[in-house]
């Protein structure tokens, strides 16, 4: 048992820095009888929250799934969506269809669900039996003989007037000749007419009679012909009238039995009527134009054009409300788009080009949305936000209030929107909404919070254990042994950085365990087995680890200093954590200091050259107010103190590097040597409490790993808060080390505590007076403090200070040079 005395109190023994779970807290020896795992393990809260949020059917109550991915928070949302939806009904089908009064605005329909499909089919089947009904309608002998009527009525009227000014010729010896297109008169002599030869011998006079008999007769010919557009027009309508007559006797029996289906439906009725009134025309044009013939594909495509349904989005009456994972949340895939067609270089459209987006496809269900790619994408949050608000979904241009584009385009009707939006996304990216976007409380009511860890207990780690068969099953591979599962929820703890929680992180256990199925099939074994796990475990390390292992290297060699043993004076060796990508690692950082008399107070090299970040910056600064809380109640404090992260060349941020800044601040004042076996870590208050800090495990890993390439010397160590043990869950070779009694970890909770490690001589403590020991670090600093402060009096000539202050602090002791040496 150590000396209450002894800086060995704060040592920890091997079993307080790993967690307890082994092949025996599983009863079973493999996991291939294990029963699948429905759900998601240790979400409770989530789970409630997402039961409310998909229950209430208020308007607003739009979900947010917060939490870091990996979790398993998109795909359980996604698989419980599906469950659910599946006891709600399906909606409406939605189509557009043809305004024939305005093609620039089609028209929207709604009809029961499935039967979007129905109309669709019966509409191309309507525009098959108009293909068999016309023109062959025409061709009837009863048509025929109508328009024959009205056509030899038209030219009874013709011939009649053309007679007439026929018999007026003759009596003047001119003969009336018409074509197709003309009427002409020719001079006649004995029954004769004369060509241009003939008439040129004519005397003169003669021929000037003909010339003036003709012009008589052209006058008359227009006279009787007056009325010749009228009676065309006549004609011409009372042929309109019989092709709209036989058009529909030859459409009732087409049309009258979708009216008859869709009687209930009044929006497909109004349609139908639209259409019947207009095929009177696209018969006309369509089929029946003798002038420009087609075959029956091209006409076929020309009615579907003009008269086949849209089908925008059509549902399974039995397949309950829809479900969409958007992974592209454009504003063309959220909202749809309108295309066209390149015909002979005119940008063409129409409403059969309207295409839609997800938001068509998930109205009357759910629509997942992940929150990073939403907020990327331009225009999109703010058309979002404005279509839940208005519950209404529109299709236009995202750039047409900017006047980017011109074309000519349509403007679909809009539809009802009735849908819960779901985005997932981080806590930073919630946060960010709810403090900048006023809008954003109000439509996304119910967050759903995915938590990182879960309760490390007996129940926990049996649906662990079910949750790993269960991914077993579906990506088929081999059973995992009972100890191959104590190594994997050991690794979990260790993601969260917990001995007693659990990572919800699955996503990392799985790719952990896909890699060790794979390392299994190369042996041909039966079962996954521990050491299975931990070859996946190395070779993962191994990839990853070039960028630790060449700092390692460079301190080795002294290129990077960072003693390991000895005695040193106002230098230490810090713990860090550097981040690379997704792999982080721990290394120790040189942190010295220097002190001499001034004003300028702890000054932060890292700041002053814009390397050290704000949390940084605030965890030196708070070093000051340690000191004048500490040591400087009764007199001023006046200091001049650099702190530096040596051979440091990039940012620098957090507070954990404070205890080892202010140890080494301590040393530099007091002159007395710091044990450079050792490495710390922590954040420190103003009051001198040591503070937990994150990255606990890899940076004890990372100065272990230095010791133990340089030889263990069976005094190295690391000092970190106490309050950071129940987070430390470390790699296998740190335990033996501690077991073999080889590498130490120190728990502190005071900078005395880590001082008197640091140390190894007696750090003092305040009397009733507050005052400390002499020969004590913190009666040695308080000492060399009140004598700067003295020489900084004196310097401004004023004896006050020294008159008072020698009621309040003994005699200064020996020189801190007298106490290195005693130390060396």
């Amino acid at each position: 048992m150590a000396n209450k005395k002894s800086p060995d109190r704060f040592k920890l023994p091997a079993s307080a820095i790993h967690t307890f779970i082994t092949d025996k807290d599983f009863p079973f020896a493999n996991t291939s009888k294990i029963k699948p795992f429905v759900g998601i393990l240790g979400q409770d809260r989530a789970i409630a929250a997402l039961h409310f949020g998909v229950g209430i059917p208020h308007s607003g109550y739009n979900l947010f799934v917060m939490g870091e991915s990996g979790t398993g928070r998109s795909s359980y949302v996604l698989e419980f969506l599906q469950r659910e939806a599946k006891r709600k009904p399906a909606p409406p089908d939605h189509i557009y269809v043809n305004n024939f009064n305005d093609i620039r605005n089609p028209i929207a329909l709604e009809l029961p669900p499935g039967e979007g499909q129905i109309l669709k089919k019966d509409i191309d089947q309507l525009t098959d039996n108009l293909l068999a009904t016309f023109p062959a309608v025409f061709e009837h002998p009863s048509y025929q003989q109508q328009k024959s009527n009205i056509e030899l009525e038209f030219n009874q009227r013709y011939d009649k007037a053309i007679d007439t000014v026929e018999r007026a010729a003759h009596k003047h010896n001119v003969a009336l000749y018409r074509d197709t297109t003309t009427i002409s008169f020719t001079p006649m002599r004995e029954g004769k007419t004369l060509d241009e030869v003939e008439f040129a011998q004519l005397p003169e006079l003669e021929r000037e009679h003909f010339h003036q008999t003709i012009g008589q007769l052209e006058e008359l010919l227009n006279e009787s012909l007056l009325s010749l557009p009228q009676w065309k027009r006549e004609s011409n309508d009372k042929l309109r009238k019989l092709n709209r007559k036989t058009i529909n006797r030859a459409l009732a029996p087409l049309i009258r039995p979708l009216k008859e289906k869709y009687r209930i439906i009044p929006g497909v009725i109004h349609y139908l009527e639209q259409m019947q009134e207009q095929l009177h025309t696209i018969v006309v044009e369509q089929l029946a134009d003798e002038e420009t013939p087609r075959n029956d594909a091209e006409k076929k495509a020309a009615l579907n054009e003009l008269l086949s349904p849209n089908l925008l989005v059509t549902h399974i009456p039995e397949a309950g409300a829809p479900v969409i994972h958007e992974s592209h949340p454009s504003y063309k895939n959220l909202f749809g788009r309108i295309e066209y067609i390149n015909d002979q270089g005119t940008m063409i459209t129409n409403y059969q080009q309207i295409c839609p987006g997800s938001l068509h496809k998930a109205n009357g269900g759910y629509l997942i949305i992940e929150a990073d790619k939403l907020l990327t994408e331009p225009f999109v949050w703010e058309a979002l936000k404005r279509a839940l608000k208005d519950k209404q979904l529109r299709m236009e241009s995202a750039y047409a209030d900017l006047g980017v584009i011109n074309t000519i385009t349509l403007s679909p009707a809009t539809l009802p929107l009735n849908i819960k939006v779901i985005l997932v996304g981080t806590r930073e990216i919630y946060y960010l909404l709810e403090e900048l976007d006023a809008d954003f409380r109000k439509m996304f009511r119910v967050l759903v919070d995915f938590d990182e860890r879960i309760p490390l207990n007996s129940d926990s780690l049996e649906a662990f254990a079910a949750l790993m068969q269960t991914f077993i099953n579906r990506e088929g591979y081999s059973p995992l042994s009972s100890a191959a599962v104590a190594r994997l929820a050991n690794h979990s703890a260790r993601l969260i950085s917990s001995k007693h929680h659990l990572s919800a992180r699955f996503r990392d256990i799985f790719d952990l365990l896909c890699e060790a199925e794979y390392i299994r099939s190369l042996t041909d074994e039966k079962l996954i087995e521990e050491n299975h796990i931990e070859q996946a475990l190395a070779a993962q390390e191994h990839r990853t680890n070039r960028i630790s292992l060449l700092i390692r290297e460079q301190m080795l060699d002294d290129t990077i200093i960072i003693n390991t043993e000895g005695k040193s004076v106002g230098k230490v060796n810090g713990l860090t954590v550097l981040d690379t990508g997704n792999t982080s690692f721990g290394t120790p950082a040189r942190i010295t200091a220097t002190v001499f008399p001034g004003s300028q107070g702890v000054v932060d090299i890292e700041r002053e050259v814009n390397l050290g970040q704000s949390i940084h910056s605030k965890g030196v600064m708070i070093l000051a107010g340690y000191l004048g809380y500490m040591y400087a109640r009764h007199f001023p404090l006046a200091i001049s103190a650099n702190i530096a992260i040596e051979q440091s060349y990039g940012f620098i941020d957090g507070d954990s590097a404070s205890l080892a800044e202010l140890c080494c601040l301590i040393s530099a004042l007091t002159r007395i040597p710091l044990r450079q076996c050792f490495a710390l870590t922590g954040s420190v208050s103003q009051y001198g409490d040591v503070q937990a800090v994150g990255g606990v495990n890899e940076k004890i890993e990372g100065f272990f790993e230095l010791c133990n390439a340089r030889g263990l010397s069976h005094q190295q160590g690391v000092i970190i808060p106490r309050s950071n043990v129940k987070n430390l869950v470390l790699k296998k070779s740190v335990i033996n080390a501690v077991e073999d009694n080889k590498f130490h970890i120190y728990a502190v909770e005071t900078v005395n505590q880590a001082l008197e490690i640091l140390t190894g001589r007696e750090v003092g403590h305040q009397d009733s007076r507050g005052t400390f020991p002499a020969n004590t670090v913190n009666g040695i600093a308080i000492a060399k403090l009140h004598e700067m402060a003295l020489a900084a009096t004196l310097n401004g000539n004023d004896n006050t200070l020294k008159s008072k202050s020698k009621k309040i602090i003994p005699s200064p002791p020996v020189a801190g040079s007298d106490h290195e040496s005693q130390d060396q």
